[in-house]
């Protein structure tokens, strides 16, 4: 009975350190290099579960998904929005929007309708990336979280546009 009662307070630790992994927050690894220069392979990231459910995801969010590994992207095309691409230039619902985080030349895409609920997504490394051109539009219940912290390395500690 004594170890029981010595136990409770690491099993307590246990719990609430699996909750928070399961329901708030946790650690994810950048795998690859599709968000290159903004994320580098191997940086260790705060993925956020909380915010994708309390706030409206926005363009330019940085998203993780969920296939074999974690993919994580930039939300480009919102729900409701047509998206398409055109000389490397991408439009929404016909106006030019402003591309700050593409790297390299997006390739051209037919116009595409982002239904209720869904997003396009890329990666900042346009021209090295399985996205949205790849996948398809994204369900809202295929985002695991937003991300916008980094963990490691230390010298690029902080928060990530």
């Amino acid at each position: 009975m004594k170890y029981v009662k010595e136990l409770i307070p690491y099993l307590i630790v246990v719990l609430v350190v699996i909750i928070i992994r399961t329901f708030l927050i946790t650690p994810i690894r950048v795998n690859g290099s599709s968000m290159f220069p903004t994320l580098k392979n191997n940086y260790i990231m705060i993925l956020n579960k909380i915010k994708k459910n309390t706030t409206t995801i926005k363009r330019y969010d940085i998203v993780v998904l969920k296939e074999d590994d974690y993919l994580i992207k930039r939300v480009i095309g919102l729900p409701n929005e047509t998206i398409s691409c055109e000389d490397g230039i991408i439009y929404i619902n016909g106006k030019k929007i402003k591309d700050s985080y593409g790297n390299g030349v997006t390739s051209d895409f037919d116009p595409i309708n982002i239904p209720k609920n869904s997003y396009f997504v890329l990666g900042d490394n346009r021209e090295n990336s399985k996205d949205s051109r790849y996948y398809g539009i994204i369900s809202k219940k295929e985002i695991k979280g937003i991300t916008s912290f980094i963990l490691f390395p230390f010298k690029n500690f902080g928060k990530v546009d």
